[in-house]
């Protein structure tokens, strides 16, 4: 594998640079759409992509509201959350993107950003503040604790969430209540202006190594191990087996095979070279015992 050159910024040094970049390199950022009520019930609603899942048992969301970089004032829902410890947790998809970044816009507090974002409220069952019904998942949580991340503004506010409920749409579920990934249609905050949408054609599965010991990289012969061919991806997948496999003949017959064996049969490197890019075609495809195969004949 080749590195290419690094080009480093520190916060202190490179302030407004640093806090552009930083927002597309820790990317996708899944979206916290927050309904929270102030004192006297009026309803406020707003978006957040510093946001995620934190704790299966209890079940807990964590959330951020920046102070306001203009003059370091808190936003609508911290108070909001501050007074009454309440906050539903909105998921984001496609259906609903342009009307969340709507919900973002600094209206005056008292102003219903559920009518000016064009959503529909719908009552929890267990909170006082209201879901958003066109949101395909929704939380509804109780606050532990905010905890005051910096001075100044654009420090963030770490809101740690309880969820005490949460509703799905019953589309997205089967009959063992299995969620289809796809179906859900999530989008996620990226830099700059730009999302990106969880489509089927960008949906991909990764093997977890959790009930098995894989091998490793540094257990790989060295030929596969320092390769020029295969990739950093092709590595991990061939490493995550707790043995190298045995040799088996069931290859005999690819015709794709013994022309490269015949081929090459008097230079042992090419051949090598040649069996590695057809592994990784292998690989690329799912293929990984048949991928195991191809790089044991070299």
């Amino acid at each position: 594998m080749t590195f290419n050159e690094m080009k480093t910024f520190d916060q202190q040094n490179h302030t407004a640079v640093f806090d552009n970049l930083i927002k597309y390199a820790v990317a996708p950022r899944p979206i916290c759409l927050a309904s929270t009520i102030d004192q006297d019930g009026k309803p406020n609603l707003s978006p957040f992509s510093y946001f995620n899942f934190m704790s299966q048992s209890p079940a807990i969301c964590v959330f951020s509201p920046l102070t306001r970089m203009r003059d370091g004032s808190d936003k609508h829902t911290l108070h909001n959350i501050k007074a009454t410890g309440e906050v539903v947790i909105n998921i984001v998809n496609y259906d609903m993107v342009q009307q969340q970044s709507l919900a973002s816009t600094e209206y005056a507090e008292g102003v219903d950003e559920f009518a000016k974002s064009g959503f529909t409220p719908l009552a929890s069952t267990q909170i006082k503040p209201a879901r958003v019904a066109e949101s395909p998942v929704q939380l509804e949580c109780k606050v532990k604790e905010v905890i005051d991340l910096g001075p100044g503004g654009g420090s963030g506010n770490l809101v740690i969430a309880e969820v005490l409920c949460m509703h799905i749409q019953s589309n997205l579920l089967n009959e063992e209540n299995e969620m289809d990934q796809a179906a859900l249609d999530l989008v996620a905050r990226l830099g700059g202006n730009w999302y990106c949408r969880v489509t089927a054609d960008n949906l991909f599965e990764v093997p977890k190594p959790l009930r098995k010991l894989g091998i490793g990289v540094d257990q790989l012969p060295e030929h596969i191990r320092l390769s020029s061919i295969l990739t950093g991806n092709h590595l991990g997948l061939l490493a995550n087996v707790e043995a190298i496999p045995e040799k088996t003949e069931e290859l005999a017959d690819d015709q794709h095979i013994n022309g490269l064996l015949e081929m090459w049969k008097d230079d042992q490197t090419q051949l090598r070279n040649e069996l590695q890019r057809y592994a990784a075609t292998s690989l690329d495809e799912g293929e990984l015992d048949r991928a195991w195969q191809i790089l044991l004949l070299a």
